[in-house]
């Protein structure tokens, strides 16, 4: 398995700076999300994701791809019945896929909760049917540009929609797409009444990404999780993909938390 980051740890640093010291400390790639690129991400276009590439590619790391894809711009959903919205965020969710690929990205990690979830009244199956075909006229798009899906769980407390790895893979083979996977956050998993090794086990076929952090919103190593396990049940699984470190709350500074967090990771890695 190799180390990667989620650039927006590094809150307000400009990209080549962020990269210069996300490879000092040692890690192999680096994630992007979106909105921290233009404030209108539907206004990227291919030439400047090939730029923000090459700065990645420059500074000796690997641009991993994106995530934390629906916070702009705004009108985006996946479960809504209006097919006009969702249209709309098929047709976003292709062009992200078109920019991933251009900046060599091979890796959209899909959360965004607020716009996934289910609304008063509607039927939790009729969503799923519409989150589903939308998903697999996005995964055709990526899959044809080399971009995987991975389609996170996330807890109830954030979402109505996709709240377990087990209920994430039924989606998933309901989309019925190769370019269509699972994302697993650690966060997100300690939210499930089944032990996250447990999760990793039964998951493995599926499994595309991975992210590690605590459910205090800091990162592996600053909280109360034991990584050991989890570690443990990666390697036992043979997962070769990114352990990707993506945190909610920045305190102190974007170079305690990287190196932390890679050093507490090699070192439960290694346990």
């Amino acid at each position: 398995m190799k180390f990667g980051i989620c650039n927006e740890t590094y809150q307000g640093w400009e990209l080549p700076a962020i990269c210069k010291d996300v490879a000092a400390c040692g890690y192999e790639g680096l994630e992007i999300a979106p909105f921290t690129l233009a404030e209108d991400p539907s206004k990227l276009d291919e030439s400047g994701a090939k730029r923000v590439g090459q700065i990645v590619r420059d500074s000796g790391l690997e641009l991993i791809g994106l995530h934390w894809l629906l916070l702009k711009p705004p009108g985006m959903h996946l479960t809504t019945p209006d097919p006009a919205v969702r249209a709309k965020t098929v047709e976003f969710g292709r062009h992200l896929a078109r920019l991933c690929s251009a900046m060599g990205g091979k890796i959209m990690v899909w959360g965004s909760p607020k716009q996934r979830n289910v609304a008063d009244g509607q039927r939790y199956e009729d969503a799923f049917n519409f989150a589903a075909d939308a998903m697999r006229q996005i995964s055709e798009t990526a899959g044809a540009a080399g971009v995987t899906i991975a389609m996170e769980p996330l807890g109830p407390a954030e979402t109505n929609f996709l709240t377990t790895a087990a209920e994430t893979i039924r989606f998933i083979q309901r989309v019925n797409h190769p370019a269509c996977r699972l994302h697993l956050d650690v966060k997100a998993m300690s939210s499930e009444a089944t032990p996250i090794p447990q999760i990793i086990a039964q998951s493995r076929e599926y499994t595309a990404h991975f992210h590690v952090n605590d459910p205090n919103l800091r990162g592996p190593g600053f909280g109360e999780v034991d990584f050991v396990p989890i570690f443990k049940a990666l390697q036992e699984s043979r997962y070769e993909g990114y352990v990707s470190v993506e945190v909610f709350d920045y305190q102190p500074d974007p170079q305690t938390i990287a190196r932390k967090s890679i050093e507490y990771m090699r070192a439960m890695a290694g346990a």
